[in-house]
């Protein structure tokens, strides 16, 4: 079938990313597309601003793996690419992305609660994804004493310095200003941490990476299945 919004699709499927500027360019083309009642917009904005977080601004000026940082990056932002393009042309979407999307345009859920929801589907599902091609890709078996943790676990303290500037970013509209009123935000980011969902994703890909076919098949079912539940729940929040 002929995707819902052409011009958004074509974003999507242009040639893949092979650098984290790249990433960038395409989250900025994306945002520039997307109307302000469009919630996934507020997703592709923090993800975008984390994003040049670590293009930008590595920890002592450099990463101690950035060939691994950078190949990391692409992967994980493919998935979030292709899961976009697949709901605008109908095809098979994951639970924990379709969460957000069957809520795109509905109102009275605040920017937080979409970004949130992206962030969910994109941490809890992806993420271990993402490592775990990465590791397979280019045939390593990161430890918690190797350069490539170190990196993952440094973009946590990226996203501790981003969150404040989103936070201001998201609560921008009438919506926005009240859920800060009401303690909305605060509740939402004590529902769901996400330097805490890094980590788990860190563990699971690690399981993912031992278990046979069949049980990674019910393994990753589970935690799609479980993670649709979340996003849920977040855009559910009043």
């Amino acid at each position: 079938m002929p995707p819902a919004n052409p011009q958004l699709y074509a974003v999507l499927t242009g040639p893949a990313p092979t650098t984290i500027a790249d990433v960038v360019a395409r989250m900025e083309a994306i945002d520039a597309l997307l109307p302000n009642n469009d919630g996934l917009k507020w997703f592709n904005r923090l993800y975008l601003m984390v994003t040049q977080q670590v293009d930008l601004k590595p920890p002592g000026g450099a990463w101690k793996s950035p060939a691994w940082l950078t190949h990391l990056d692409t992967v994980f932002a493919g998935l979030y690419f292709s899961a976009v393009a697949n709901s605008l042309i109908g095809a098979a979407v994951p639970d924990a992305w379709t969460a957000l999307f069957e809520s795109r345009f509905t109102a009275g859920i605040d920017r937080i609660q979409f970004a949130l929801a992206g962030m969910n589907a994109h941490i809890n599902h992806d993420l271990a994804l993402a490592l775990d091609t990465t590791n397979t890709d280019l045939g390593i078996t990161p430890t918690p004493s190797s350069p490539q943790f170190a990196d993952y676990q440094s973009i946590n303290g990226l996203l501790n310095t981003v969150m404040p500037a989103a936070l201001t970013m998201l609560a921008t509209d009438t919506l926005g200003v009240l859920a800060e009123d009401t303690g909305k935000v605060g509740r939402l980011l004590a529902f769901w941490d996400i330097c805490q969902a890094r980590s788990l994703a860190w563990d699971f890909s690690n399981t993912l990476r031992i278990l046979p076919g069949p049980a990674r098949d019910a393994a990753l079912a589970a935690q799609d299945a479980l993670t649709g539940t979340l996003g849920r729940a977040i855009l559910a929040l009043r």
